[in-house]
C-alpha cells in the first residue's frame, strides 16, 4: 500500500469513529449532585455509552479529559482535581448527549464501613445516641456530604447499587446517617476546614468474611465449602428459593439429629426427671464460650430447679430472663411455654396456673446459637420469677448446662437467599461497586459478630484490609478501625475470654502500614452492645486520621503494651505511644492487671505506676511469668496517659485461647 493511500486509509477509519452516534451515557449511582471528589489527585470517572463512543469530562475547576468507550460500551477516565474547594459542575458529553451534575465539592473522602456500631444512625429504634436530639438540632454542616449504600446481598460482584445519592449533612439528613461516621467527618471538617464526603455502608450483625472478596478468601481455606456452595448459585429466584427451602427441611432434621436434648422432637432435656448430674454448673448472663462448654455453634441447653413456696405456686407466674444470642425456647415443668427468635430482647413468658406446684419445679431453656457468640445477655436482675403479686424469686444463679449440637456435625447447611452472614456477598454488592472511586481512606468498627472465631480474625481482619487495598488499587490507603468497647457483665475473677482474644486479634492488624486503632474500652455500655458515647468513637478515629494522614501534632493512640521484664516476684510492663505519662482515670492505683505463674492460672494482681512502667505483683504468685491487662469482655481498667487516651488491652503470653 502506498504512503498516499495509507494516509486515506487511516483518515477514513478515524472518521468511521468519530461518526458514532452516542443514544446515552451512564454513570455510577456514586455520581449525583452534591457529590464530593477526592482533592490534589487524579480521580476515576467511569461508566458506560455506546460502543466507541468519544466521552469528554469537563470540570470548572479547569480541567477536561476525554476516552473512548470499549467494546462493552464501557470508558474510564482519569480527572486531574486541585486543592479543595467548591462548589464546581462536572459534565459528561458525548455528542449531543451530556449529564452535568452541580454543587460537586472537591474535599476528602473516606469509606465508613462494618456491623451494627458503624450502621448506628444518630436517632433510630434501637439507637440511643447520646445527646441524639441535640446533636441533630445542631448538624447544620452544607459542606459535610453523606451517601448511604443501601443493604444488598449478591452471589457474584455486581456494579449497581441502591441509594438516594449524595446530600448535604442537615438536621434532617443526619437523622438516619452513621452517628459514628458523621462524628469522624465532623471532626475532620472542623480541624481540616475541608469538606468531607462520607461513604456509608455497612450491615448490622455481619461477620468480616462477608465483606471480603471471593479470591482473597480462598488464601485463608476456612470458607472455600461455603463458597463452593455460593458459586453454584444460580438459577430463577423460584428455583433458588425451592432449594433453599429444601436445603432448609433437611438441615433441621440433621439438627433434630444430632441435639441431644430431642429425640424425634420431644425435648427430653426438658423431662422434669431428667438426669443432669452430669451438667455445667454456670450463672447467668454470659457465654457459653468463656465457660468449659467449649467454643462451637450451635444449641445449648439449661435446667434449674426452683422451689416454690405455697402462696408463690397459687400465683400468677411470669419467667423473665436477658435476652439470649440468638433465640430459645422456654419449658416448664416438661411444658413449652414460650419462644421467641428476636435478637436482642428480654424474654418474658406466662406460665401456665396448671403446671405450677408448691415445692420443686424445673425450668428449661433451650438457646440456639447460628454464630458468634451464645448465651444470654442482660443483667444478673433480669433473671426471676415474678408473681402477679409483686413477689420476685431470682434465679440467675446455679443454672446446669449441657451442649445439644454443634454445627460442625451438621452436614447440609443452606445458601441464605437474605443471610448477609455469608462469605463474599457483601462484599459482592456493597463494596465492589464502590471499588472505582477515588478515595483517602476508610473507617472500620466491626467484630462483634467474629468474636467466636477470634483466632481466625486474626488472619481473616488483615486478609480484608489488604484486599479492600489490592481491590481499589490506591496503594495502602488510610485504614482506621475501632477495638471493640467493653460490653455484658463484669467478671469477679480473671478469666479466658472471645472479646478480649478479638481485641488481640484486631491489635495484630496494626502491623499492617498505614492502619489505626481507635480503643473503646473505656467508652461502652455493659447493658447495651451498642454504646451511646458514638462522638468519642469519631473523635478517637479522626484523632488517627490527624496525626498519621494529615500530619497534625495531636495524640492518637493512648498507651500500648511494648514489653516486659520479670524481677523476682513482680513484673515491669513498658508501654510504647505514651502521650506525657501514665495516669489512671480516676487517680487511683492501675486495675485490671492480673498475672499468672507457670500453672497459668491468674490471679487479680497490686499495680504501681512508676515512671512510664507499670510494676505488678500478687502475694499469690511468687514466680510470676505473664501479666494480662484489661482481658474480659467488660474489665474494670483505668490505665491512660496524658491525653486522656486509654491503654489498649493485652497480654504477654502466648498460651492457647479459647477460639483457637
Amino acid at each position: 500500500m502506498s504512503l498516499h493511500k495509507l494516509v486515506l486509509f487511516i483518515l477514513f477509519v478515524s472518521a468511521l469513529a468519530s461518526c458514532t452516534k452516542t443514544t446515552f451515557i451512564e454513570t455510577p449511582e456514586l455520581f449525583t449532585d452534591h457529590m464530593v471528589l477526592q482533592q490534589n489527585t487524579d480521580v476515576t470517572i467511569w461508566g458506560k455509552s455506546d460502543a466507541g463512543a468519544e466521552v469528554t469530562i469537563t470540570a470548572s475547576w479547569g480541567e477536561q479529559v476525554t476516552c473512548i468507550a470499549n467494546d462493552a460500551g464501557e470508558w474510564t477516565a482519569k480527572l486531574p482535581t486541585i486543592e479543595y474547594g467548591g462548589p464546581y459542575e462536572l459534565r459528561v458529553s458525548s455528542g449531543e448527549i451530556s449529564k452535568t451534575f452541580t454543587d460537586v465539592m472537591l474535599g476528602e473522602v473516606w469509606i465508613c464501613s462494618g456491623q451494627s456500631n458503624m450502621e448506628m444512625p444518630v436517632i433510630g429504634n434501637w439507637a440511643h445516641l447520646d445527646n441524639a436530639e441535640e446533636e441533630v438540632a445542631n448538624a447544620n454542616y452544607p459542606n459535610i456530604r453523606l451517601f448511604t449504600v443501601q443493604r444488598d446481598i449478591a452471589f457474584t460482584p455486581v456494579d449497581t447499587i441502591q441509594t438516594t445519592g449524595w446530600e448535604k449533612c442537615d438536621p434532617n439528613t443526619i437523622k438516619s446517617f452513621s452517628a459514628t461516621a458523621y462524628f469522624f467527618g465532623r471532626e475532620i471538617h472542623k480541624k481540616l476546614h475541608v469538606p468531607v464526603g462520607l461513604i456509608h455502608t455497612s450491615w448490622g450483625g455481619t461477620v468480616a468474611e462477608a465483606w471480603t472478596s471471593k479470591n482473597s478468601l480462598l488464601t485463608l481455606g476456612d470458607f472455600d465449602a461455603t463458597m463452593e456452595r455460593i458459586s453454584h448459585m444460580e438459577g430463577s429466584m423460584e428455583s433458588l428459593t425451592k432449594q433453599f427451602e429444601t436445603e432448609t427441611e433437611q438441615m433441621k432434621r440433621e439438627i433434630m439429629e444430632a441435639d441431644l436434648g430431642l429425640d424425634n422432637e420431644v425435648a427430653v432435656f426438658a423431662a422434669p426427671d431428667f438426669d443432669d448430674s452430669d451438667w455445667t454448673t454456670i450463672d447467668l448472663p454470659g457465654m457459653w464460650e468463656a465457660t468449659s462448654l467449649g467454643n462451637y455453634d450451635g444449641s445449648t441447653w439449661f435446667r434449674k430447679e426452683v422451689t416454690l413456696t405455697p402462696a408463690l405456686a397459687k400465683s400468677k407466674l411470669t419467667l423473665q430472663y436477658g435476652a439470649p444470642d440468638d433465640y430459645d425456647e422456654a419449658w416448664f415443668n416438661g411444658v413449652k411455654v414460650g419462644e421467641n427468635k428476636t435478637w436482642d430482647q428480654l424474654r418474658q413468658y406466662e406460665i401456665p396456673a396448671e403446671l405450677v406446684k408448691a415445692g420443686k419445679n424445673v425450668i428449661t431453656i433451650r438457646v440456639y446459637d447460628s454464630g458468634g457468640g451464645g448465651g444470654f445477655m442482660g443483667e444478673t436482675k433480669d433473671f426471676q420469677l415474678l408473681s402477679d403479686n409483686g413477689q420476685s424469686l431470682p434465679i440467675a444463679k446455679n443454672w446446669l448446662a449441657k451442649k445439644g449440637f454443634d454445627f460442625k456435625d451438621i452436614k447440609t447447611i443452606p445458601v441464605s437467599l437474605s443471610d448477609p452472614s455469608q462469605p463474599t456477598v457483601l462484599f459482592n454488592a456493597m463494596i465492589n461497586p464502590l471499588l472505582p472511586y477515588t478515595i483517602k481512606g476508610a473507617i472500620w468498627y466491626q467484630g462483634e459478630s467474629n468474636a467466636g472465631r477470634a483466632f481466625q480474625y486474626r488472619k481473616l481482619f488483615q486478609t480484608m484490609i489488604t484486599d479492600w487495598r489490592q481491590q481499589w488499587n490506591l496503594g495502602d490507603f488510610p485504614f482506621y478501625f475501632v477495638q471493640l468497647a467493653n460490653y455484658q457483665p463484669r467478671n469477679a475473677q480473671p478469666v479466658d475470654d472471645t472479646w478480649a482474644e478479638l481485641r488481640e486479634a484486631q491489635t495484630m492488624a496494626l502491623s499492617l502500614p498505614n492502619t489505626g486503632m481507635a480503643v473503646a474500652i473505656d467508652i461502652g455500655n455493659p447493658l447495651d452492645i451498642h454504646p451511646g458515647n458514638k462522638q468519642e468513637v469519631g473523635r478517637r478515629l479522626a484523632l488517627n486520621a490527624l496525626a498519621k494522614t494529615y500530619a497534625q501534632e495531636v495524640a492518637y493512640s493512648g498507651p500500648m503494651y511494648k514489653s516486659v521484664e520479670v524481677k523476682d516476684n513482680t513484673i515491669e510492663i513498658s508501654f510504647s505511644d505514651i502521650d506525657g505519662e501514665l495516669s489512671t482515670s480516676d487517680g487511683k492505683n492501675p486495675e485490671g492487671f492480673a498475672i499468672a505463674g507457670a500453672d497459668k492460672k491468674f490471679v487479680w494482681a497490686n499495680a504501681q505506676i512508676k515512671g512510664n512502667k507499670v510494676i505488678v505483683s500478687s502475694p499469690k504468685i511468687k514466680n510470676p511469668v505473664a501479666v494480662r491487662y484489661a482481658w474480659s469482655s467488660n474489665p474494670a481498667c483505668n490505665l491512660i496517659d496524658s491525653s486522656n487516651l486509654p491503654a489498649s488491652p493485652f497480654r504477654t503470653d502466648s498460651w492457647k485461647g479459647i477460639t483457637e
